[in-house]
């Protein structure tokens, strides 16, 4: 069902059974896939690819123009998967050509109310941004990752898969996988061993991950060195993999 106050650009493509509400803009060369509904005054602009059963609520902006003052009209992308909820007020931005071109969200994921994307991030699958979490341009977001409300993150970051960051958390360098982090000034504070446990790791694992934890805060090793100690084991613990690329691959180098 499209509500007859929608405006559909004819350049559009819409499945035959996405519900469109009331006073909802869908722009030109937007294309959404079946199951998804759209709530009333959503705004869905550019080149925009939205997958199956999503669900985007009321006085959304799914997108829009990169809030990048480099940004001058170029073509650019935003590509959503399937099963994402999009709670009201959130904002997600395309891509710019300072990077790939596209801002890239998975599937499963959920934005709560007010929660920010921006331009050239990539979200992994199962994600929560809790209210008002805000990602500045060019960010990573691995799988299971949860940012508590009120949560920022600063441009170039990268957070590893099953990372957890607690209310009001300032993120300016990368956290690796597994890594809870929260506080003023924001500091790791052990691992995500709840999350873990509800996703299935057994015990040993999560055993591992605490001394790989130890290892890369609590020895006195510097980063590289730490980054080596896992290195030498990772094979013997297969856990400890994701960790040990993160690591090798980091930018910014990591909240420590």
């Amino acid at each position: 069902m499209i509500h007859s106050t929608a405006i559909i650009d004819p350049s559009s493509s819409v499945a035959d059974d996405v519900q469109i509400g009331p006073y909802t803009v869908i722009g030109a060369n937007v294309t959404i896939d079946s199951g998804t509904v759209i709530g009333s005054h959503v705004t869905i602009n550019g080149i925009t690819k939205i997958g199956k059963n999503n669900r985007i609520y009321q006085f959304s902006s799914v997108g829009e123009d990169p809030q990048d003052k480099k940004y001058a009209g170029e073509t650019s992308y935003l590509e959503m998967g399937d099963n994402n909820q999009i709670r009201e007020f959130t904002t997600i931005h395309r891509g710019t050509t300072q990077d790939k071109n596209t801002t890239t969200i998975g599937s499963n994921n959920l934005f709560m109310a007010y929660t920010h994307v921006a331009h050239d991030c990539v979200i992994a699958d199962d994600v929560i941004l809790a209210n008002a979490a805000s990602l500045g341009g060019h960010v990573h977001i691995g799988n299971n990752v949860i940012l508590g409300g009120f949560s920022i993150v600063h441009q170039f970051c990268h957070l590893g898969d099953h990372c957890f960051s607690a209310m009001g958390s300032a993120i300016t360098k990368d956290v690796p996988p597994f890594v809870m982090v929260g506080g003023q000034p924001t500091k790791p504070h052990g691992i995500n061993s709840v999350g873990l446990k509800r996703r299935g790791f057994s015990e040993d694992a999560i055993l591992q991950i605490k001394r790989a934890y130890k290892t890369l805060y609590k020895s006195g090793l510097k980063l590289t060195e730490a980054t080596n100690e896992l290195i030498s084991i990772k094979d013997e613990h297969p856990e400890l993999a994701l960790m040990v690329e993160f690591l090798a691959n980091s930018n910014r180098s990591i909240l420590r």
